[in-house]
């Protein structure tokens, strides 16, 4: 089942109906057939086909005629990479990552808010590295992971309620918030105390401890976390290292501090 909402919906006319397929391509993971994007595609038959043909001449899609698959194209990966450094936070925030990753030598998670949803932009792997669901990239659900929270709980009023009406709010574990009213009581506690924490939430065993990184007038401009495992640290261990994680977060904030984030 997947974990986020998508943001967008099917009011962009035409380039709207392109956007979705261009997703729903890149959601596969893989080359795919045209007939299992049909099984799954909104439009009909013969939309999908000619969106399909005008994202492959535009070298947003790749056509192979052998294997009769498309996938992303090399205009479309140019694009995202210049996206990937102008719209995130990880060039500005790489040699900040690194230095509190060598101080704490834990996994180090650095987001962003996607449509209500965490954007992982960019990860440190702990010393001993274990193996979880986040990576650079992919996106995760906001509602039970201690990034999301972090910055769900920094959101002005009108935004926050927007953003929680995008949560699924699925039960991972049996630790999950499964509902808007434990999320929103959650998020009140978060801003209050400036930390949030994962308490086995999202996956079974692991945890983390996690605030917000913001502009000098309280925007949010990302999110900035500690993961381990409960076999190697409790949370009141992970707490200790609270100060650090605020510094590296400042840091970050005053090192964006002219860059024109997306809003």
């Amino acid at each position: 089942m997947n974990d986020w909402v998508r943001p967008g919906d099917n009011s962009g006319g035409t380039v709207g109906k392109a956007l979705e397929v261009l997703e729903m391509v890149a959601d596969q993971k893989r080359p795919v057939r045209f007939t299992t994007l049909l099984t799954q595609s909104p439009f009909p038959k013969g939309t999908l086909y000619r969106l399909l043909q005008t994202l492959t001449q535009q070298g947003m899609l790749d056509y192979d005629h052998e294997l009769q698959t498309y996938s992303p194209g090399v205009r479309l990966v140019r694009l995202a990479h210049s996206a990937w450094n102008q719209s995130t936070l990880a060039p500005l925030a790489r040699p900040h990552l690194d230095a509190l990753s060598a101080q704490v030598g834990e996994t180090i998670h650095l987001a962003q808010l996607d449509g209500g949803q965490v954007l992982y932009v960019d990860k440190r792997n702990a010393q001993n590295p274990v193996e979880m669901f986040s990576q650079a990239g992919k996106i995760g659900p906001g509602y039970c992971t201690g990034v999301g929270k972090a910055m769900l709980a920094y959101l002005p009023p009108d935004a926050q309620a927007k953003a929680v009406l995008k949560q699924s709010f699925y039960r991972h574990t049996d630790k999950t918030l499964t509902t808007a009213d434990t999320l929103y009581t959650e998020l009140a506690y978060i801003q209050k105390q400036g930390i949030a924490f994962d308490r086995e939430e999202h996956e079974t065993g692991i945890i983390c401890v996690a605030v917000p990184i913001l502009t000098d007038r309280g925007r949010v401009m990302g999110g900035l976390s500690i993961t381990t495992t409960t076999q190697r640290h409790s949370l009141a261990e992970l707490e200790t290292l609270r100060p650090a994680l605020q510094k590296t977060a400042h840091d970050i904030a005053g090192a964006a501090a002219n860059w024109q984030f997306p809003s």
